[in-house]
């Protein structure tokens, strides 16, 4: 695999400054456009060459069978896949008859630059074309925030040194054909789907065509159109025509040197699983409809206020290290584009960036992202959590399928039904559940949201708890025991007693009974009663969390670390991942870690356990995990600083908020990490921000490594806009919008109003030897030792 030569460092842009075929593929994941409905990779506007192309729906897939070598019982029998729907993207040039192809003639420049205030996709290339004809294509392309079905292309090309006759292809193409795609086993690839559009309708009339498909499987169906304002020399012949497959408007000029045509092209995209064609279809005309009227001007005006807006409450500002400004802009930049207007639907492990994972939301997006939006976009973060609601009865479902209570949520899915063929991996983890609720929790505490309380976040919670009373149970001695489960790790399954696991449960009981409290009367319709709740808080109070006196630390779980330790030793660089490389009945029970799991908890639930004790696990587990996943960087980013370890901090951020613009993982071409981008936010914030949010109580312990002079971040909470500006030696807290709010730094509480900043010591952490990380897995340095 051959990684991107990098992006020139910019803090407020990625800019691409040449062209290169072999690494394509990475930048149209890393420059991809969206909203959280719409996703369009940044594929070249002529289509061709392209790396892998796609336009995604969020939500619209497809189904296929899930096979087996020897089936069992409950085990999902069909499966979800992403679809690349009809292509509006493509706009194709003939230059005196010769097609403008970056692989033909000589490309005198080429740039491209995703502008994360503008939301903008920007491109200009400079093209001699083999029979000697120059001409300059430029571009600009957004995803609008403010219209969601709605994305544009401003189009223009310039003859420079001589007259051209040019004709310009805009085209709606469905069915295309995508690269066979060589997976090697690796469960993070793509299920290819060929032609899985069918054609229900085609019209074209003017500058106008419209395509409406359905899927032969899901029964869905989808309808994208396109229309368009043209503007150049007097004379201009414009034609337009449509086939089942494809849309296309036809443009043709004479073009004297230093004249212009310019093209706009208006795309809107709309589905549904219920409704008529007819319906589907004019929603689509309506929308192009408003847009056109709108005119690219007040789109490309809109989408700038609403980033300002988003800027304003959401930006992260580093002084020190430039590299990393630019990496965690473009982070929070694409969380939001994956969730901004997802609008009651999953927020899928690529966003809508690539086909990776075939398009599944996973546990990341409640554990990773969501905190995130919580506290920069909350009715973003609201609108995920209300799509595990309406997903609610297939859970339920699921829950009886396996002889359970309450809903047991998916580990993997599009719509809401379980799309994973791996039982140990994918139902075992349970603690999906629990993250849901965590997330639902942080949620109601951050923004004081009663309606999503009583609509949706009461029954989550009930739900959840009735899934843990009934997994779990008490032994002999009284301990609320859950056996037989699998944590974050998924190098270790179906363990006993996971302390993540039960930890998180633990608060799933808790908070699910203090909700019921709150809302009896709402609670008694869900079919609880006090003795249910009752045994929710008896469950939660005896819950098990080993702890290994001999070592003075917690196992991941029950007897692991008595396991035989990996032999990391022997262990080549080339082996990595592990998954790939060995098998999973070896890797599950030896001491090796994936991902973040036990040290996950100590985060998470940063509330049980004292300060050395955090500090040992740390250690501990510092030394088992290799980090064959992109979650886990962040995490122990954000843990390596509340214990101490701040040049390690530093490091961990580096990977976390870089693993796309570096490709870090070797598969950005599948389309970007979410979570791990979503990661570099909360490596930041929680990390050297030391904000924790623990019972709707908001706290900071800030400080800083050595080479980041300054840290300032701006966050949402209960209406309030909260900015918090941090160096070596002072963190200053800002209230930039709503009534006082009371907060704690370093354990002493005080009051942040609009008219006042208050200004508090950082407190330097204890020093501490630096732990050490199996060999050849330490992460890369961000600044010499001193």
């Amino acid at each position: 695999m051959i990684q991107h030569p990098g992006f020139p460092v910019e803090p407020w842009a990625v800019r691409e400054t040449g062209i290169d075929l072999d690494v394509l593929a990475q930048s149209e994941s890393v420059l991809a456009l969206g909203n959280g409905h719409l996703g369009l990779r940044a594929n070249l506007d002529e289509g061709e060459p392209h790396g892998l192309p796609g336009a995604y729906l969020n939500g619209f897939c497809e189904r296929r069978p899930l096979p087996y070598a020897e089936g069992g019982y409950g085990y999902p029998e069909t499966g979800e896949t992403v679809i690349n729907v009809t292509n509006g993207k493509i706009i194709r040039l003939l230059v005196d008859d010769e097609n403008f192809d970056v692989r033909y003639g000589q490309v005198l420049s080429h740039e491209r630059v995703l502008d994360l205030r503008a939301g903008v996709l920007r491109r200009r290339t400079d093209w001699v074309s083999p029979a000697g004809q120059a001409v300059r294509v430029s571009s600009v392309r957004l995803v609008s925030f403010v219209q969601r079905s709605i994305a544009a292309i401003h189009y223009e090309v310039e003859a420079l040194e001589a007259p051209a006759s040019v004709v310009v292809q805009s085209e709606l193409a469905a069915n295309e054909p995508l690269p066979m795609t060589i997976t090697n086993g690796d469960p993070r690839a793509a299920a290819a789907l060929a032609s899985p559009l069918v054609s229900e309708y085609s019209f074209h009339s003017g500058t106008r065509a419209v395509l409406v498909h359905s899927t032969r499987a899901s029964g869905l169906r989808m309808a994208a159109g396109m229309d368009h304002v043209i503007e150049g020399p007097p004379a201009i012949e414009t034609t337009s025509d449509s086939s089942p497959d494809r849309g296309r408007v036809t443009v043709a000029a004479e073009l004297e040197p230093g004249k212009v045509l310019r093209l706009v092209k208006f795309l809107s995209y709309g589905w549904s699983s219920q409704r008529s064609l007819t319906s589907v279809e004019g929603q689509v005309e309506a929308a192009l409809a408003g847009a056109r009227h709108a005119g690219w001007d007040d789109l490309l005006a809109a989408q700038r206020a609403y980033l300002d807006d988003f800027w304003d409450r959401a930006d992260v500002e580093l002084e020190g290290d430039a590299e990393l400004q630019q990496a965690v802009r473009f982070a929070l930049f694409h969380v939001l584009q994956a969730g901004a207007r997802s609008e009651q639907r999953a927020i899928a492990a690529k966003g809508l960036t690539g086909p990776g994972y075939d398009g599944h939301a996973f546990w990341d997006s409640e554990a990773f992202v969501l905190p995130v939006l919580t506290y920069t976009v909350p009715h973003a973060a609201g609108d995920a959590l209300r799509w595990r609601q309406r997903t609610l009865d297939l859970a339920r479902s699921r829950a009886e399928v396996l002889g359970l209570k309450g809903a047991a949520f998916p580990w993997r899915t599009i719509r809401g039904e379980e799309c994973s063929g791996y039982w140990p991996a994918g139902t075992a983890a349970f603690h999906l559940g629990a993250d849901i609720a965590d997330a639902v929790v942080r949620y109601q505490n951050a923004t004081g949201d009663e309606a999503f309380e009583e609509e949706a976040g009461l029954e989550l919670l009930i739900e959840t708890a009735r899934l843990w009373r009934s997994l779990g149970h008490h032994d002999a001695e009284g301990r609320f025991r859950i056996d037989g489960v699998t944590g974050p790790d998924e190098y270790s399954s179906i363990a006993d007693n996971n302390v993540y696991t039960n930890l998180m449960a633990q608060k799933n009981l808790r908070s699910a009974a203090a909700a019921v409290m709150r809302r009896p009367d709402q609670a008694k319709q869900f079919g609880v009663d006090p003795e249910e709740a009752a045994s929710w808080r008896d469950a939660a109070k005896e819950i098990l969390v080993p702890y290994d006196e001999s070592l003075g630390v917690h196992p991941q779980a029950e007897g692991f670390t008595e396991h035989q330790v990996w032999d990391f030793d022997h262990t080549t660089d080339d082996q990595y991942p592990l998954l790939l490389h060995f098998p999973y009945f070896d890797l599950y029970r030896k001491q090796v870690v994936k991902q973040a799991d036990l040290v996950l908890a100590l985060y998470l639930r940063g509330d049980y356990f004292d300060a050395e004790v955090k500090a040992r696990d740390f250690d501990y587990y510092e030394a088992l995990t290799v980090r064959d996943s992109s979650l886990s960087a962040c995490i122990q980013a954000i843990m390596a600083a509340e214990v101490g370890h701040l040049e390690l901090a530093h490091d961990y951020f580096g990977e976390a908020a870089l693993m796309d613009l570096g490709d870090l993982q070797h598969n950005t071409r599948d389309g970007i990490h979410i979570a791990s981008l979503a990661g570099a936010w909360l490596a930041a914030v929680a990390g050297f921000g030391g904000m924790r949010d623990y019972d709707g109580s908001l706290s900071f312990a800030p400080r800083l490594p050595q080479r980041l002079t300054r840290l300032k971040f701006r966050l949402c909470y209960r209406d309030r806009r909260l900015k918090v500006d941090v160096d070596h030696r002072h963190a200053r807290y800002s209230l930039l919008e709503g009534d006082d709010l009371q907060i704690t730094h370093n354990g002493t509480k005080l009051t942040v109003t609009t008219a006042k900043v208050v200004t508090r010591p950082v407190v330097a952490p204890p020093e501490r030897v630096a732990p050490k990380q199996p060999s050849g897995r330490a992460p890369a340095r961000r600044q010499a030792p001193r």
